[in-house]
């Protein structure tokens, strides 16, 4: 049950509160954070605020649900992931997607072996945000194009992929001399098989989810592996034929929250975690070094 919401605009969240029933409404985040009454935040606040007010609820005695990316960078995921294990509190990155029985079926497939030797593993997000005043493009607020729609890119290569890969090379399409608009990068994992991750918020690819893994036998092929709840399909190609395989319309998120709320009451552990997300940075920031741009900074 969500029992209280708080933001800058007292207004707006008095008006978010009476449309989705929620019974108080806090004049700032720290009179959220602080309430009592209250077990577990959602932190959906812009990229740079990610990390201080984790760290900030998780002062507080607070669980975390934080929203993807979970830092500005990994210098900070390390020190959020450190404040982290030394409570008993449960901090999860939002990546909703990961709670989906069409992810744990694609790395069902994976892991039998049915395609053999993984050879190349490529993942894409794409979607068009002409809206150039967005928070996303601005550099002060841990914007960019790898941030926002990327973050999914290269969570989904590094689960597919079933390891943290190098950086190879990066190249940005930019929206000003800081913030990238698009971006693609090219892996190697550790195994040997590459990678590529692409992304865009404005480019000429104006929209894109998907992801494909490549074996020595075969590949699969996943339309919105993303949010399946809207539309997917899962291909598998091998030598004994072709099929594709359908799943469930509920929500991903409706899997993430189960996720986070076995967590939080039975101790069940999550895959999103901390330690998790420093990967996940590790290799963001990587793809920045690698394009020549700036790493993001927390706020």
């Amino acid at each position: 049950m969500v029992s209280a919401v708080a933001a800058r605009d007292s207004d707006r969240a008095r008006a978010f509160a009476a449309k989705h029933g929620i019974a108080r409404v806090h004049d700032s985040y720290d009179a959220l954070i602080t309430d009592p009454e209250i077990d577990a935040v959602y932190n959906p606040l812009p990229n740079h605020l990610h990390g201080s007010w984790t760290r900030a609820a998780l002062d507080a005695g607070k669980h975390v649900l934080c929203e993807k990316p979970f830092t500005a960078n990994a210098e900070e995921a390390r020190e959020i992931a450190a404040a982290a294990a030394g409570t008993d509190r449960v901090v999860m990155e939002a990546f909703h997607y990961r709670y989906h029985p069409m992810t744990a079926r694609i790395e069902e497939i994976i892991a039998s072996g049915e395609l053999g030797e993984l050879r190349h593993v490529d993942a894409a997000l794409s979607f068009p945000l002409p809206r150039f005043s967005d928070i996303r493009y601005h550099y002060s607020l841990a914007g960019g194009a790898l941030m926002d729609a990327g973050c999914y890119a290269v969570h989904m290569a590094r689960t597919f992929g079933g390891a943290t890969p190098e950086v190879v090379s990066a190249q940005a399409k930019l929206r000003d001399p800081l913030v990238d608009r698009a971006m693609t990068a090219q892996l190697r994992f550790p195994a040997g098989h590459t990678g590529t991750i692409r992304c865009s918020l404005w480019s000429t690819n104006l929209l894109q989810i998907s992801a494909r893994v490549v074996g020595e036998h075969g590949e699969l092929r996943a339309l919105n592996p993303l949010m399946p709840q809207y539309f997917h399909r899962l291909r598998v190609s091998t030598a004994k034929g072709r099929r594709v395989e359908r799943f469930t319309h509920r929500a991903s998120y409706a899997y993430q929250l189960d996720a986070f709320a076995d967590a939080v009451l039975r101790g069940v552990p999550v895959r999103t975690t901390p330690a998790d997300a420093i990967e996940n940075m590790t290799v963001i920031d990587a793809i920045y070094q690698a394009a020549g741009l700036p790493l993001r900074q927390p706020g």
